[in-house]
């Protein structure tokens, strides 16, 4: 199993991740800001058709330049699937945005994974039906070492095109939190979470800032060098009572859980 791990490092690395050419000039999604346009080049746009319409499901970021990696409830979410990279408002794509059609067959939903949040296991692999060229605005995210666990308060940033607060409108522009991340233990403490697994972890909880519905499958963007911000969380979901709830933080998958898993579907697909 190591060398499917190695074997899927190599993949990234044969290309870098991680590097943010346009950087997020505004520190401080509900709560947050617009993103300065592509700083975040490895997020990506999950549309659903529905009436003839392309309308946002969820979010993802690239790994490779053919590999998504997002939240397994995307698949239900996104029946008829596309992806939009390179873009920052995703209803008037700029030049240098790709748009690419999902192959349902080539969505690759965690085997433990079910309809229950609690459960775990929220995580998925899109393979993507040709690669894309990395540019300013399209480029990878690096995966964080297996294992890795993050200080408590480690600051990150929640991206996505998800609403501006419970049952609000969706954003068109890409937007940005900066958010403090918790430990299993702070997580599931009285008052939080629970029960909660160590495969998750949250960040964020101040009843001011959040993510929201739509921001699913996204990043928690963390920067762990100069030049290497790391993909450690996937969206998973936000209390039921709403997006902005004190002591509710937003919920992730912890993706250095999953290295192994992965690189077995990278390597084997």
């Amino acid at each position: 199993m190591i060398s499917l791990v190695v074997a899927a490092f190599l993949l990234a690395g044969a290309y870098g991740c991680g590097v943010q050419r346009i950087p997020p000039l505004n520190p401080k999604v509900v709560g947050g800001v617009e993103a300065v346009p592509h700083s975040w080049p490895w997020q990506v746009s999950l549309q659903n058709q529905e009436y003839g319409y392309w309308e946002h499901a969820c979010g993802g970021s690239l790994i490779a330049d053919n590999w998504i990696l997002t939240a397994a409830h995307c698949f239900t979410d996104c029946p008829r699937c596309r992806v939009v990279l390179g873009a920052h408002n995703i209803k008037d794509p700029e030049a240098g945005s790709v748009v690419i059609r999902i192959d349902r067959r080539k969505f690759f939903v965690h085997k433990k994974w079910n309809s229950i949040l609690f459960a775990g296991n929220d995580i998925a692999l899109i393979k993507l039906t040709s690669p894309v060229t990395l540019s300013k605005q399209i480029d990878l995210i690096c995966l964080p070492k297996a294992g890795t666990l993050l200080p408590l308060r480690y600051p990150c940033y929640i991206t996505g095109w998800g609403r501006f607060y419970t049952n609000g409108p969706f954003a068109d522009k890409l937007q940005q939190v900066r958010v403090p991340t918790f430990n299993y233990a702070q997580c599931s403490s009285p008052g939080g979470w629970r029960p909660l697994k160590s495969i998750m972890m949250c960040a964020g909880g101040d009843g001011i800032v959040s993510a929201c519905h739509g921001d699913s499958g996204g990043p928690l963007n963390c920067q762990v060098a100069a030049e290497r911000w790391e993909v450690h969380g996937i969206t998973s979901f936000v209390s039921t009572f709403g997006c902005n709830i004190w002591k509710k933080p937003t919920i992730f998958t912890r993706v250095s859980a999953f290295n192994d898993w992965i690189s077995e579907i990278m390597v084997n697909n």
